[in-house]
């Protein structure tokens, strides 16, 4: 029998990642409204139709963001259809089926909130709130593709646990000023659409500011890693803070290419996308470190 674990857990995380980078272009190419009411593309119906007034362009891009929806939500069915198998398996039932039923209600959370965007004329409050939605979606998809294919962990020294602590809560942080940046420049979706009332250039040399303090406290993880930790534990968590480091590094650079590029929609796309890399890689670090060691000392 074809043991289809790894297929549909990784399908989810892709798909609950792609969602955000679907998004981000919908809103870059200004195809936010491209259909206007929710949850009908417009009014009478479901797809986009001709002549539309938005444009075709933008109401088939609009449209695929959405539909795309329809193929996580099957991703999230068959998720949470085998943690029932897979939560005996890994002798963690409560925990594996609550993340499983927390990735497919979240779809519809993601849904209303997506409703609300649309109805609000793409404010962006709720446009921010439907990023950091999504993030947490992420971060439950990893979490429960790491728990169930029980990819090795380990426990790390107190001043270690802390450190990466700090790094997880500062990256939240990074990535929350930075909807706050998106969401005050002139990607907004819609030209009609509100913005926030801060000075886009004061608020991007905020977040840029705390990546470099970011970049910094990194650093210092590897190296209290590298003094610190056993043998062991370096072999499964150093590798987990080199990758988080040369992506956040990478995610930097494109961020200050597109500010003094003035905001390109191609180099910001690339922002957004290194983004969700730079959660995934500071989330995957959390798990290395700290989550699933619990759970496997648990199990023993």
């Amino acid at each position: 029998m074809v043991n289809l674990k790894k297929p549909i857990l990784t399908a989810l995380l892709v798909l609950q990642a792609g969602i955000v980078v679907t998004g981000g272009a919908v809103r870059l190419t200004g195809s936010g409204l491209g259909c206007p009411t929710w949850p009908e593309c417009t009014k009478g119906s479901l797809v986009p139709v001709k002549r539309q007034v938005q444009g075709a362009l933008h109401s088939w891009i609009e449209f695929s963001n959405r539909l795309l929806t329809f193929a996580l939500i099957l991703a999230a069915l068959f998720a949470l259809i085998g943690a029932f198998r897979w939560s005996l398996e890994v002798g963690m039932r409560k925990k594996v089926r609550v993340l499983s039923i927390i990735q497919f209600l979240g779809i519809f959370a993601q849904g209303i909130l997506g409703g609300i965007t649309v109805l609000t004329k793409l404010n962006p409050i709720p446009v921010a709130g439907h990023f950091i939605l999504s993030i947490g979606l992420i971060a439950g998809a990893l979490s429960l593709r790491q728990l169930v294919l029980q990819v090795p962990s380990t426990n790390l020294a107190p001043i270690t646990r802390k450190l990466s602590a700090a790094i997880i809560s500062l990256t939240f942080l990074v990535i929350t000023v930075g909807t706050i940046v998106t969401g005050s420049g002139p990607h907004a979706g819609d030209a009609q659409a509100k913005r926030f009332p801060f000075n886009p250039k004061s608020i991007s040399w905020l977040h840029a500011d705390l990546v470099i303090a970011l970049l910094a406290l990194t650093l210092g993880l590897i190296l209290v890693v590298k003094v610190s930790e056993s043998k062991a534990a370096k072999e499964i968590f150093a590798p987990a803070t080199t990758i988080f480091f040369a992506i956040s590094l990478g995610q930097g650079a494109i961020g200050y290419i597109q500010y003094f590029t003035k905001l390109p929609e191609i180099i910001v796309g690339l922002h957004m996308l290194g983004s969700t890399l730079v959660w995934i890689a500071v989330w995957n670090l959390h798990l290395k470190g700290t989550v699933i060691y619990r759970i496997n000392k648990t199990r023993k």
